[in-house]
């Protein structure tokens, strides 16, 4: 299975994702509760569940639907929230290898405000979670330029090297529903 992070790693993580947060939210101009109401989970990989392991991406997100028959869906859409499944081995090793340039708070920043935004523009029916190959391609397009541009205005110039180093050679994410 690989590399897990360790507890001060997972302390980075949980710093990402609320900071991500408040970039996103700044970004589409939700307040903290808008935010928090898009309901999604944080899993590392010493705690997902065997479909939810990607090898070629640094996230992996799911969505999860309770409440309802999936036959049922057009009519009673129930609840539903995402796990955003992240892939230690693979970032930690992004890093290792980028060991001069990448470190590893901006990449999970990077990755965090990444996977927000996708659930941000499920949610508001920008894209269907379940869309064909090709409008996931120019999905993942545009969340990188979001992505992209949310961070621009941070001092932080080891974030303005992850967004060109994984701009487009390296997989990012992935999402199943």
């Amino acid at each position: 299975m690989g590399r897990f992070f360790t507890p001060a790693e997972v302390q980075v993580a949980a710093s990402a994702f609320d900071q991500a947060e408040g970039l996103v939210g700044r970004h589409f101009r939700l307040s903290p509760d808008e935010i928090k109401a898009h309901r999604y989970d944080v899993k590392t990989l010493a705690f997902l569940e065997s479909h939810e392991v990607r090898n070629g991406a640094f996230a992996h997100l799911c969505k999860y639907q309770t409440g309802r028959d999936r036959k049922d869906e057009e009519t009673a859409p129930g609840l539903h929230f995402y796990r955003i499944c992240l892939q230690d081995n693979r970032i930690l090793d992004a890093v290792e290898r980028g060991t001069s340039f990448i470190r590893l708070s901006p990449l999970l920043l990077y990755i965090a405000a990444h996977e927000l935004v996708h659930i941000i523009r499920f949610d508001r029916g920008e894209i269907a979670f379940d869309a064909g190959e090709e409008d996931r391609d120019k999905e993942e397009e545009k969340v990188h330029g979001i992505t992209r541009t949310l961070l621009q205005g941070l001092r932080q110039s080891e974030v303005g090297i992850v967004a060109e180093c994984f701009d487009s050679r390296y997989r990012l994410g992935d999402w199943v529903n």
